[in-house]
């Protein structure tokens, strides 16, 4: 499936939640009162021990410092940044896979970080995960039907036993797999049809959010299409929430409502698909934005190419003010001495975290 047909279903998903779905059966985000996830100053540092001449020196890695967002039902948050920058982090915090510095997340009005352990496990039944490597992440001892059916040995009492094989089966025509796929095991099957098979694992709990992280990174082109377009279907079908990390900027404004932009632990900007990409304020957004392939000639001709120089900052120790500063073109002195806060500036929707935001019209062709 080609990356046009891609954009095709993804614009066609978001018309549909804007309205609501023919169904009526859920609300998109425009109609949504409260967020489902709210996450508030989250903090996830790293303690490291550096042994030099003049004895043990003790610092940390600031994977994630202060992130905050919303999520709305029926929404697709994309989290996009270079490697390095935090995204997977906030995405294992979120399920307990790692335990926060400091900060909250409130997912339906509930604190996650302050859940006991019982308490994580049965929520684990809302919030599930689809994973980069989705080799790594099926055990390759155990046939796809069983792999499917494991959520329901963890949280008993959802599927009778009597009905998880049916159960299974439809799950795997749902994600565009046989039925009898489910006596395969995973070294079977191709990257891409192992990664539905973690989709409908995920699905096999009936979640209301899903985190996505690099969900089709490891995958060609044309597959990644494809996955995309399974994942805004349930999504439509569904009434879904996803949190979806990549580091791709095509790939995040294929699927995503709304984007936040990831540089060294910290959002610098957020806003809708067609702001962001359309619009950009911050200047790290428009470095990536410049670099990202044009779909037609015209629009490479139109784009002027942002260079980066200088050293990149280390997590360890970032720089003072905006992390962003020893690389931008328009640093001052206020920026090593004031850490930018997300503000929207210029009132059209999407703030950013830069003393010197600069509202910048790309060409309407976008990036591909």
């Amino acid at each position: 499936m080609s990356t046009d047909s891609m954009g095709r279903r993804a614009d066609n998903r978001r018309t549909e939640k804007e309205r609501g779905g023919e169904s009526g059966t859920h609300t998109g985000p425009l109609g949504a009162a409260e967020p489902l996830l709210r996450v508030k100053d989250l903090v996830k540092y790293y303690p490291t021990e550096r042994k030099g001449f003049l004895g043990a020196r003790r610092g940390a890695i600031k994977a994630v410092d202060g992130v905050s967002f919303d999520l709305r039902r029926g929404e697709t948050l994309g989290l996009v940044g270079e490697t390095g920058c935090g995204k997977s982090t906030i995405a294992r915090t979120l399920m307990r896979l790692e335990e926060p510095t400091s900060g909250a997340a409130y997912f339906k009005g509930r604190d996650l970080f302050t859940l006991s352990k019982a308490s994580v496990q049965a929520l684990r039944r809302e919030i599930q995960m689809v994973f980069q490597d989705p080799f790594a992440s099926l055990n390759p001892r155990m046939e796809v039907g069983q792999i499917i059916a494991e959520p329901w040995v963890v949280h008993p009492g959802i599927v009778p036993r009597e009905e998880q094989r049916e159960r299974v089966s439809a799950l795997l025509e749902r994600v565009g797999l046989l039925a009898t796929d489910a006596h395969r095991y995973p070294h079977e099957f191709s990257g891409g049809q192992r990664q539905r098979i973690g989709i409908a694992r995920a699905l096999a709990l009936q979640p209301e959010l899903i985190i996505c992280d690099e969900p089709v990174s490891a995958l060609d082109v044309s597959v990644q299409a494809q996955v995309i377009n399974l994942l805004a279907e349930l999504q439509a079908e569904l009434g879904l929430s996803y949190i979806f990390i990549a580091h791709d900027l095509a790939v995040v404004r294929q699927i995503s409502d709304r984007v936040a932009v990831m540089h060294l632990g910290r959002i610098v900007e957020v806003g809708g698909e067609d702001e962001i990409y359309a619009r950009p304020t911050h200047p790290y957004t428009q470095a990536l934005l410049s670099a990202a392939p044009a779909p037609d000639p015209v629009g490479r001709k139109e784009r002027k190419r942002i260079v980066l120089e200088g050293e990149l900052p280390s997590p360890v120790n970032p720089p003072s003010g905006c992390t962003f500063r020893t690389r931008c073109w328009k640093a001052e002195a206020i920026c090593s001495q004031d850490r930018p806060q997300l503000i929207d500036r210029f009132n059209h929707g999407h703030p950013s975290a830069c003393h010197f935001a600069e509202l910048q019209i790309l060409p309407a062709a976008g990036i591909a």
